[in-house]
């Protein structure tokens, strides 16, 4: 008789994760939850199962963004600034609006300020059309005489 309790004792294992999974999410805004994504986004049929659902997400709430992921997405393997610039040239001015503020957003308020000062020279350098790695002050090599 108690295999009986058996499809019980799941059913209220199951209730309970996923309870603690909402509680997770609601508690310091899903501070506590996001290492647990990460470790479940290692494991490949999750991590697709989380961008389909982000998509969807944001397909809903901002269509014009969610059609320029899509195109911005194609460079996203190799992100070289003249494909990078190739794809944002491929945006609409609605897309490309939507993205924009959407990178602004996900950066911060802050902009620049919030990242290092290495960091933030080596992107003040790429914005000027620098070179992108810095070779510091003995970079080329004296002739001998």
């Amino acid at each position: 008789m108690w295999w009986l309790w058996i499809p019980l004792i799941v059913l209220v294992s199951v209730l309970i994760v996923f309870g603690l999974l909402v509680f997770l999410g609601r508690f310091r805004n899903g501070a506590l939850l996001r290492p647990i994504v990460v470790q479940l986004s290692k494991i490949g049929f999750i991590r697709r199962m989380f961008q389909r659902m982000s998509t969807a997400a944001i397909e809903r709430q901002n269509p014009e963004l969610a059609s320029a992921l899509k195109k911005i997405n194609t460079v996203a393997a190799n992100p070289n600034p003249q494909a990078m610039q190739k794809a944002m040239s491929r945006l609409t001015p609605a897309e490309r609006r939507a993205y924009m503020d959407a990178a602004r957003e996900q950066q911060g308020e802050g902009g620049l300020d919030n990242i290092g000062r290495q960091e933030r020279r080596r992107i003040e350098r790429q914005s000027r059309g620098g070179r992108p790695t810095g070779g510091g002050t003995a970079s080329r090599k004296r002739k001998r005489r």
